[in-house]
């Protein structure tokens, strides 16, 4: 519930702080003292719109803040924490509101940064406002729609219908995903196709480029490199003075030195090795000049498929050495668009599968409210007696939209195929019309107190605010007004802005807010009434300010029947 509401230069408010109750709380003054701000400021942390036109003349910023208790619901609180993504601390949650003289806004919640939309998710959890132009939220169908099921207690065929509904659609977006991927990859298929055979034909191998690179450079080459190794094979060892021979003649020579010295026998050894190892390489190269034989075709050959990897290589724009793991790539993509087609013909059954389980939820759901739609029109119409609408007749009607036999159409609504209606006649005579086609704004504040007596037991919203739901209503009206608010008040805590006196009577808590001049500035103000202040402001209400003796004794009269009547 809301335990404190404090604002700060928000237009005439420039320091105004209500601690709230429980039970019925109402809010009086006069017209233009400040109420509607009080609720403007509420709205403020309820992420409603911020105007540096609400900012108080030469002050810097407005502050609203909200301090709710969340003690006793810990449903409630999950879902507040859920949002948040983190903790509350002693089951509090602090909202607060900063508009600059610019108009920028800043929003907070237990003093941590929040988006102005986390404050919107966060509001309609908490607060649930009804004035002059939320009561207009009764004429949308879907709300209708919403009001039958809680009174119904729909939430778990409203459940597997949803559960339904979400598993059709996941089969059938990842259908569309599908086609849609189909139709964009049919152009894209010729083209890898027509790649893949280019490839195919060609038959690259890893590693093929660089190697064939290498054997032509070897076969363009083929003639320098038999000279170079015929002439090296001469000078190291089939020549008169070979470098084999000369160091095999200088090993020889040093020899028979070694026992007077050692030194000269280590190089008789080393050069005598260096001989063997310069007749091997010289047989190497005879070798390798026998093998270097002019190949004309084998190098024309090989050009040709060198070119052909070029050429290949710029058409796909990759290396040559990469044609091969192009082909891969290419194949791998014709594959997933093969596995897409087959995955698409594989949908077919479970779409239609899921298809049947949503028809068959949503005619359970359809059938729970035809069930329900009589019961609760008839339970909203007793309290419209109490209303001054004993002669209004009310009914709701439930009509489901045909949902075919096609699983590729488009989904029902997250709130079923049905669309709920409530009929309204106010006059006898008259035939049952839709609401929001006939009802006046007065009939809609009473309807929507009716509506909300009847679902008091099964509303979560912990608080609930009614802003001059009084309007065109009389003093006798006004008690009945009065005492519905304090049934409310038995299951929420309840907020009423009212001029009725008699309204205001039936609320275990009163403030009045007023407007005062100090020094050439307006400022407004809010206090809480102990009995004889009660007692004074409802004269007040009855009278005006120049209330007799009597008129406080009509309304400490007033006072003391709706106490007793059961106000809390």
């Amino acid at each position: 519930m809301l335990r404190e509401l404090s604002v700060q230069n928000l237009a005439l408010i420039e320091d105004a702080r209500i601690e709230l109750r429980d039970g019925y709380c109402a809010w009086t003054g006069e017209t233009g003292a400040g109420k509607s701000l009080l609720l403007t400021a509420l709205g403020l942390v309820l992420g409603g719109k911020a105007s540096a036109e609400l900012v108080r003349s030469g002050k810097e910023e407005a502050r609203a803040a909200a301090i709710f208790d969340l003690s006793d619901d810990e449903a409630l609180k999950a879902e507040i924490e859920a949002i948040l993504g983190g903790p509350l601390d002693e089951d509090q949650l602090i909202l607060t509101r900063r508009i600059g003289s610019k108009g920028r806004s800043v929003s907070h919640a237990n003093g941590m940064p929040v988006p102005v939309a986390t404050l919107r998710r966060i509001g309609p959890r908490l607060i649930d406002v009804h004035g002059q132009h939320e009561t207009r939220t009764l004429l949308d169908p879907d709300r209708q729609r919403g009001l039958l099921d809680d009174y119904g207690g729909h939430d778990a065929v409203l459940l597997a219908y949803r559960e339904a509904r979400e598993a059709h659609d996941a089969i059938r977006r990842r259908r569309l995903r599908l086609i849609e991927a189909a139709q964009r990859r049919h152009r894209e298929r010729e083209l890898l196709t027509f790649e893949r055979d280019e490839l195919s034909a060609a038959d690259p191998k890893p590693g093929e480029y660089e190697e064939l690179s290498r054997e032509a450079r070897r076969l363009a080459g083929s003639e320098a490199i038999r000279e170079a190794a015929t002439e090296g094979y001469a000078l190291l060892y089939d020549a008169d003075r070979s470098a084999q021979a000369l160091l095999g003649k200088v090993a020889r020579r040093l020899e028979p030195l070694a026992e007077s010295v050692p030194e000269l026998g280590e190089a008789s050894t080393s050069l005598g090795r260096m001989a063997d190892e310069a007749r091997e390489i010289a047989y190497a190269l005879r070798g390798l000049a026998d093998r270097s034989g002019d190949d004309p075709g084998r190098l024309e050959d090989l050009e040709a498929r060198l070119a052909l990897y070029r050429k290949l290589g710029q058409r796909f724009r990759c290396d040559p050495d990469g044609l091969a793991s192009r082909l891969e790539q290419v194949e791998a993509e014709l594959d997933s668009i093969d596995r897409d087609e087959t995955d698409l013909q594989r949908l077919d059954a479970p779409l239609l599968e899921t298809w049947s389980v949503l028809k068959g939820a949503s005619g359970e759901l359809t059938e729970a409210r035809r069930r329900t739609c009589k019961a609760f029109a008839r339970e909203v119409q007793t309290h419209l007696k109490d209303l001054s609408l004993g002669d209004a007749r009310l009914a709701v009607r439930v009509e489901a939209e045909p949902m075919g036999d096609d699983p590729t159409a488009c989904l029902p609504s997250d709130g079923g195929a049905d669309r709920v209606e409530i009929l309204f006649a106010p006059n006898p005579g008259e035939p049952t019309r839709p609401l929001r086609k006939i009802a006046s704004g007065g009939e809609l504040s009473r309807l929507t107190l009716a509506i909300k007596t009847v679902l008091a037991g099964v509303d979560r919203v912990p608080t609930l605010v009614f802003d001059e739901i009084d309007t065109g209503v009389g003093g006798r009206l006004g008690a009945v007004l009065g005492k519905k608010l304090a049934v409310l008040a038995m299951h929420h805590q309840v907020i009423c802005v009212t001029h009725l006196p008699q309204m205001a009577s039936y609320a275990s808590h009163q403030w009045v807010i007023r407007k005062q001049t100090s020094r050439g500035r307006t400022r407004t103000t809010i206090e809480e009434l102990e009995s004889t202040g009660r007692i004074d402001e409802l004269a007040a209400m009855l009278r005006g300010d120049s209330a007799a003796e009597s008129t406080k004794q009509e309304a400490m009269a007033m006072l003391s029947e709706a106490q007793a009547a059961g106000a809390r």
